[in-house]
């Protein structure tokens, strides 16, 4: 991308007020790089093609109306998209990934998606990266799905690492005993990683996730439900935060299903850094049945079914509608800061009414919050800010938020928030707790 290019970029997003940390602003320069131009929402008429910035939610009828405009020769993106109002028309678009929040340089999570993965898809043989996949099975186990993976490895000039480790059980892998692996296999080699189950075999080269240049890259089963059967880890240091700590979790939560420790793990990692995820399409978790099988990347060796992957029906109530738009829900922080102070007290924000109040108003809050902390954090050493879409969301943020012993406070989009808004905050706080210990 040339210069002029780039000073074009930035006089359009400083036009329409649109604020990036570098992640984001990295993904977006990649986007004008394979789509072409860069115009926001409303600009231009007619059958659309190039990177389409949204600020706004738009209603049922336009989005359908947006909808049919768009050719595969387009991507959108949404830079504010923890907002819930872009839920609908992120559910009629092909989701190709999401890069978390960076703190009060870009505190919002951006969306990117489009129409169908057939442009990637083709454009990703012609990558350079080269993953090296890695896969694991019980070493008294049968070795005759490891056999079949590495065999269909044949064909591909890829390394692999496949081997039986030591397992509780003689059937299957833990989840603490997959995360151990993967961290040797992190520190063994300098390649991406592609881990694959053993069992499944591989059609094509799986290139997409290094051509697309992401720290992480894995298949939302019936677009919410996070499968660890197959998961890219790039060599990059948000990467090895994501796997260190679904790695704890694995070990603090051993009998808790892998899907929903990689779910927390996700939520932790991208609220805290800006991490670069990926949504694989099916292609590359096929299951056998499936009708596109045989044009399938990585075919698993299960059965197609509409199932969930995970037993915990619990948790798709909580998960799902946040999970399929690429966000995390009300019970999750949006994000996370920290300051320079030693302090070990914590507060949380929460943001209530999102849903029924103006986009603009809610990311002028957002940016309004995260910027006050950065200049005066009040002596507290740790922000967490949740978005509560509805008011039922409320209480569960403010369940989790008490566990954690935060100081709580509850806001309203388009709230006034002063530079001292922590430091007043914990001035009332102060002379609160110095009346409850007067005699």
């Amino acid at each position: 991308m040339t210069d002029g290019t780039h000073e074009n970029l930035d006089r359009l997003l400083q036009f329409g007020g649109i604020r990036l940390g570098r992640a984001q602003r990295d993904r977006l320069d990649w986007l004008v790089g394979q789509y072409g131009a860069l115009r926001l929402d409303g600009a231009g008429e007619g059958r659309r093609s190039g990177v389409i910035i949204l600020k706004e939610p738009p209603s049922g009828a336009a989005a359908e109306l947006f909808y049919r405009a768009l050719t595969p020769g387009c991507a959108v993106v949404i830079p504010t998209s923890e907002n819930p109002g872009f839920d609908f028309l992120k559910s009629k678009l092909t989701e190709f990934g999401t890069v978390g929040p960076c703190g009060a340089d870009g505190p919002h999570e951006l969306w990117w998606g489009g129409i169908g993965w057939s442009k990637f898809l083709t454009a990703a043989d012609a990558s350079t990266v080269r993953p090296r996949i890695v896969s694991c099975y019980p070493r008294g186990g049968d070795a005759t799905a490891a056999f079949a993976l590495r065999h269909s490895l044949e064909r591909f000039d890829l390394g692999c690492h496949i081997e039986p480790i030591d397992t509780q059980l003689d059937d299957r892998v833990l989840c603490f005993e997959k995360t151990e692996f993967l961290l040797r296999m992190w520190n063994k080699y300098r390649e991406p990683l592609l881990f694959v189950e053993a069992g499944a075999i591989l059609r094509e080269a799986p290139l997409l996730p290094s051509f697309l240049g992401c720290d992480v890259a894995l298949h939302k089963w019936n677009r919410w439900e996070m499968s660890a059967r197959t998961l890219y880890l790039g060599r990059t240091a948000r990467a090895e935060m994501l796997l260190r700590t679904w790695q704890q979790l694995a070990a603090s939560f051993p009998a808790i299903w892998e899907g929903y420790l990689l779910d927390q793990a996700w939520s932790l990692t991208s609220s805290q850094v800006p991490l670069d995820t990926v949504w694989l399409p099916r292609s590359y978790h096929a299951l056998k049945g499936d009708l596109g099988a045989m044009r399938a990347t990585i075919l698993h060796n299960a059965q197609t079914t509409t199932l969930d992957l995970g037993p915990d029906h619990g948790f798709a109530g909580i998960a799902r509608a946040a999970r399929r738009a690429g966000r995390t829900g009300p019970r999750d922080a949006f994000m996370v800061m920290t300051s320079k102070v030693e302090a070990g007290n914590g507060i949380a924000v929460i943001l209530r009414d999102v849903s029924a109040s103006d986009a603009g108003a809610v990311a002028a809050t957002v940016e309004a919050v995260t910027g006050a902390y950065a200049a005066d954090c009040g002596g507290y050493g740790r922000l967490e800010l949740t978005l509560c879409a509805w008011q039922d969301d409320i209480g569960p943020a403010r369940d989790a938020a008490a566990l954690a012993r935060y100081r709580i406070l509850e806001i309203a989009p388009g709230q006034r928030i002063a530079n001292d808004f922590f430091a007043a905050h914990a001035a009332d706080e102060a002379v609160t707790t110095a009346r409850h210990l007067l005699p």
